[in-house]
């Protein structure tokens, strides 16, 4: 939880869990960094498939919902790469307030935001593989 605020801190001020430990039906506060235009969220994990390598959580709760949206849930699934390491995919559903709809900018730019976040953190990892 306190390594991608060390790797990202302009994104990611603090993330700590307020309700279990991980397990399915726990609860975290993320709080964002001073690049952010948002403040916190608060996400559920849904699932967590340690064997399949699947991860679904949901944010339910914050700024970053924009009053528009119900929740945002996102699968993660990892898996092997032929050419050697692994690959992510992430699946996103909104599920938005009355007639609400998104923009394909905004999702587009959460994406590529999302991406930069992703990247920063791979090329730590790669850079410490032996710390973890």
């Amino acid at each position: 939880l306190n390594l991608i605020p060390k790797i990202v801190p302009q994104a990611f001020k603090s993330v700590e869990y307020i309700e279990g430990n991980g397990e399915p039906g726990s609860t975290k506060k993320v709080t964002f960094g001073e690049e952010s235009q948002f403040n916190y969220m608060k996400q559920k994990v849904e699932a967590l498939d340690k064997e399949n390598c699947v991860y679904i959580y949901s944010v339910i709760e914050g700024d970053a919902l924009m009053n528009k949206l119900e929740k945002i849930t996102y699968e993660t699934k990892l898996e092997d790469s032929l050419a050697g390491g692994s690959i992510s995919k992430t699946t996103c559903k909104y599920y938005t307030v009355g007639d609400f709809e998104l923009k394909e900018e905004g999702i587009k730019a959460g994406k590529e935001k999302a991406l930069r976040i992703f990247k920063s953190i791979e090329v730590h990892l790669l850079a410490n593989s032996d710390a973890y």
